[in-house]
């Protein structure tokens, strides 16, 4: 990598955002040997809006990226599901025992969490520079190929290959020509973290039915919440509303957290005077809500090619895979001569691998997120399913996305067979 004293960096590849989909992709571009630029708008450590639990797929990422995820690294392991839903005790869901999966989940702050993604990626050998706001795509004249980036400090980034991985409000794709679909689901997340004495608590907590009274004789709120415990006194807490609600755009999304939390014992702390961080929100890109995901030397990854999975909300899993997908098809790329007709065929094939891989299982998402965007199916399902062990047990499976692609079990089968059937996304 060189920089001129002009100020300009070249590159093989630049990433644009040093969140988990782009510290991703240059941690395994640098391993393949390319000369990475990791970009980063803020400073680290920063913190995001995020929910903070990873299941067992974000999980295997991390191990494929070489990252310790044992308790002495600091991570908190969860078991599982504990589901609260149909007026009933809450059901609880040990995550599967599979052969492509880890049996375990984890916790940790997004602040620190990313903080260690990024350094994982300048110990492979990514140049990461901070405080690099991004602007705008330098094009190519003759081709109109991005060949780099300019940010709002004059400096220029260049390379033949660029990664927008700047979440979803991702001003590169956009300026790009790259827009939402909007056919595609979208939700938005609130949450905030207060001090708890259940924050050594090893399962993930996920509310199918809000009330803003006692469960069952108040008004059902639209959404689903969340609470996981931190292991460092705190618990993570906070709701999710699609805008297949009716109640999308319209809801003050603070005042429904408070009525929901209003409705929790309060030995368990999810009160006002507890609270330890602002309320904040964020978006949810669902169901790949923004394609291409490759064009003109540009490859987009993570939540600004909405890879945020419609079952369950989970995004960091599907960026981190993303990135490896995305790397796979620059080294290619790169070995091949970027440019040429050759190398633009290993690069039309990650837009073809992440239909492969997700398109199918996320158009089943579309699906499911239109069904569940009324709360009185959200109460019908989890009042007849969650007391049906079978059930829920496939019900996890398919959420999660946690099966076994080789030597499953039935259910493991059906959902397979299922998202082969369906048309990618």
């Amino acid at each position: 990598m060189t920089s001129t004293p002009s100020g300009v960096v070249d590159a093989d590849v630049v990433v644009v955002g040093a969140g988990p989909a782009g510290s991703a992709t240059a941690t395994h571009l640098a391993r393949r040997g390319l000369e990475v630029a990791l970009l980063e708008k803020t400073q680290f450590p920063r913190e995001k809006v995020c929910g903070d639990g990873l299941t067992p797929r974000a999980t295997r990422q991390l191990i494929r990226l070489g990252i310790d995820t044992s308790t002495e690294a600091g991570w908190l392991h969860n078991r599982g599901l504990r589901i609260y839903g149909g007026g009933g005790q809450p059901f609880h869901l040990d995550w599967p025992d599979l052969a492509d999966f880890p049996p375990y989940g984890l916790v940790r702050p997004r602040s620190d969490f990313d903080d260690l993604l990024a350094r994982t990626a300048v110990a492979a050998g990514a140049k990461l520079y901070e405080q690099a706001f991004v602007t705008e795509p330098l094009l190519d004249e003759r081709t109109d190929r991005i060949v780099g980036v300019r940010c709002k400090d004059g400096r220029e980034f260049r390379a033949p290959l660029v990664v927008a991985a700047d979440g979803n409000s991702t001003r590169l794709s956009v300026a790009m020509g790259i827009q939402k679909r909007d056919d595609r689901p979208m939700g938005v997340a609130v949450r905030t973290y207060y001090t708890s004495p259940r924050s050594d608590d090893d399962y993930l907590e996920s509310w199918l039915e809000l009330w803003d009274g006692p469960p069952g004789q108040s008004t059902l709120l639209p959404g689903y919440g969340w609470i996981f415990g931190m292991g460092d006194g705190t618990s993570n807490v906070g709701l999710g509303i699609l805008n297949t609600s009716s109640a999308f755009g319209r809801t003050d999304y603070k005042a429904l957290l408070k009525a929901w939390l209003d409705t929790t014992p309060e030995e368990w702390g999810y009160r006002d005077a507890n609270m330890t961080t602002p309320v904040r929100g964020a978006a949810l890109p669902m169901g790949f809500n923004r394609q291409p995901h490759y064009t003109r030397g540009l490859l987009l990854v993570g939540d600004a090619g909405g890879m945020v999975n419609p079952f369950n909300g989970e995004g960091i899993a599907y960026a981190m895979e993303a990135g490896e997908y995305a790397a796979d098809a620059a080294t290619e790329a790169h070995r091949r001569g970027v440019g040429t007709p050759s190398a633009e065929k290993a690069l039309q094939g990650y837009p073809s691998r992440l239909k492969d891989e997700l398109g199918g299982y996320y158009r089943l998402g579309n699906v499911f997120v239109r069904l569940i965007g009324n709360p009185q199916v959200m109460s019908l399902c989890t009042r007849y399913g969650l007391p049906r062990r079978t059930l829920m047990r496939f019900v996890l499976k398919l959420l999660a996305n946690l099966t076994d692609s080789r030597d499953g079990d039935a259910m493991d089968l059906v959902i397979n067979q299922l998202t082969r059937l369906a048309p990618a996304a």
